[in-house]
């Protein structure tokens, strides 16, 4: 029996719509300084004729190299490069190279998959066109490393032919550390994430859609900092600070006139009911014991769980007691935060779920962004989406809410027991069946594995972010975003 990722299935309308609005970005590429060493070795790569075992074996090496230049202890956090705790194991009076990228012993070596941190790189990489990969092999994509850039990781490069480094070898490799992007670097770099030529001019006909919709989220981001950056929050909710609430996403000139606006304002409220999908059913699955244990559960005791903690009152005086969704001209007001402010206990979630409800519903919002919210892959209602959980309310709409509950309970176990049956596969080494599922049913009491994860799922607002910051687009000032001039001009946050 194995874990599932993702075990009630909400998250696929917020990560199709990511995936879309943030191409070249994932949640763990942290830092430019890779993508900047990966297209250099892209470049000599195809200057040398290295096949894809060439290839692998180099960008091993090379991320060992560039986290041992960080193998002492007081590296800045902010700096930290990838892989560095299981590289220091490899550095005693020499770093041991070829045993830290050994490929035979993967769990023994710095990292267990094949191919490192490309592997989380590699796909980003590919969608910005900083490389390009034919059968396997590294080749330049189309924003090829720069010459300048390629000599900076040149010493390094050489190094990765050694099977031990001395530290007075690998400094002279140093000016490739992770840190602040040499000027070529940004420029190119820049020029890249910002769909943009030298200088900070945008020609939409010079870039593919993918480098557009990145553009346009860069500049809703970099806006919204403008507007919000003061109130101390992280990017993702100054974002939603612009973008989700308020009137500011049609009435003011810069986000109004950017149609992936509408998308994210879709996106940032649905992902307000997929985590409280996420945490609900974390919450109910810690309540269950292990499998030799004695708190293994009956859906009934389940279903009290959660009906338990309800309100003493029907579902119709629960949603009279919600908080407005709009005010008086028709604009959203942040319910979702205000419940989040009170508490993170269960019923907070069960109505965070309720407001996505009503959000739901046609005319409470715009067609492209409640397009975007419902993110269907058909006509109807899916297993536990907004609209689901609206016919539910309408269904118990003069029950009492411990009912509801209830039946919230019954649906977060059916679903649950779908997903993991449609993830059934066959284990080729025993011949038995892999169940990918933390939660599990004997005898009619259910049992669990391990804890579900309760974090949300990741909009890539936050990496995004960061990597502009790292390329001097936005800065910190008193703990607060700021946009600098430079990002202010290749954006053009400016109205």
């Amino acid at each position: 029996m194995r874990s599932g990722r993702y075990p009630l299935a909400v998250e696929g309308p917020v990560m199709r719509a990511v995936d879309r609005l943030v191409p070249g970005v994932s949640t763990v590429t942290r830092y430019i300084r890779y993508h900047s060493l990966y297209a250099a070795i892209a470049a000599h790569a195809e200057q040398n004729g290295w096949d894809i075992a060439a290839c692998r074996r180099v960008v091993r090496r090379s991320e060992v190299l560039l986290a041992a230049l960080q193998h002492h202890a007081d590296t800045d956090p902010a700096w930290l490069a990838h892989g560095t705790d299981r590289v220091r194991r490899f550095c005693a009076a020499e770093l041991e190279l070829a045993r830290a990228a050994d490929e035979e012993q993967l769990s023994q070596s710095y990292s267990p998959r094949r191919w490192g941190f490309w592997d989380q790189y590699g796909g980003p990489a590919t969608v910005l066109g900083t490389v390009d990969v034919r059968d396997g092999i590294l080749r330049p994509g189309r924003h090829a490393c720069p010459p300048v850039v390629k000599e900076l990781f040149a010493p390094l490069l050489s190094l990765a032919a050694r099977d031990v480094v001395s530290f007075a070898d690998l400094e002279t490799a140093g000016q490739a550390a992770l840190g602040i992007p040499c000027a070529a670097e940004q420029e190119w770099l820049t020029d890249v994430l910002t769909a943009t030529r030298g200088g900070g001019t945008h020609a939409q006909g010079d870039w593919e859609a993918s480098d557009r919709t990145r553009r346009a989220t860069l500049r809703i981001l970099g806006r919204a900092i403008d507007l919000h950056g003061h109130e101390g929050d992280g990017y993702q909710e100054t974002m939603r600070s612009a973008v989700a609430f308020g009137a500011e996403a049609t009435t003011d000139p810069v986000l109004a006139a950017i149609p992936e606006t509408a998308g994210w304002r879709g996106v940032l409220l649905r992902h307000y009911s997929v985590g409280a999908w996420r945490r609900l059913w974390a919450a109910l699955v810690a309540d269950v014991g292990s499998k030799d244990g004695e708190a293994d559960r009956s859906a009934e005791e389940l279903r009290d769980w959660l009906a338990q903690q309800a309100p003493d009152a029907v579902v119709g005086r629960v949603l009279d007691d919600l908080p407005p969704l709009k005010n008086a001209a028709g604009q959203l007001l942040p319910v979702e935060r205000q419940l989040l402010a009170r508490g993170a206990d269960a019923m907070t979630h069960v109505l965070l779920l309720m407001v996505g409800a009503l959000r739901s519903r046609e005319g409470h919002l715009p067609g492209d962004v409640r397009a975007v919210f419902l993110g269907r892959q058909r006509r109807w209602a899916e297993f536990l989406d907004p609209t689901w959980v609206d016919g539910l309310i309408d269904d118990y709409a003069d029950r009492p809410f411990r009912d509801l509950a209830a039946r919230l309970v019954d649906d977060m176990l059916a679903q649950s027991r779908r997903v993991a049956l449609a993830k059934l596969r066959t284990d080729p080494a025993t011949g038995g069946l892999k169940i990918f599922s933390r939660l599990h049913l004997r005898n009619e009491r259910y049992f669990k594995t391990g804890d579900e994860g309760d974090s949300d799922i990741g909009t890539r607002i936050p990496q995004l972010g960061s990597l502009a910051a790292q390329l001097g687009l936005f800065a910190v000032r008193d703990n607060c975003h700021t946009v600098t001039a430079q990002g202010q001009r290749i954006l053009e946050t400016n109205p």
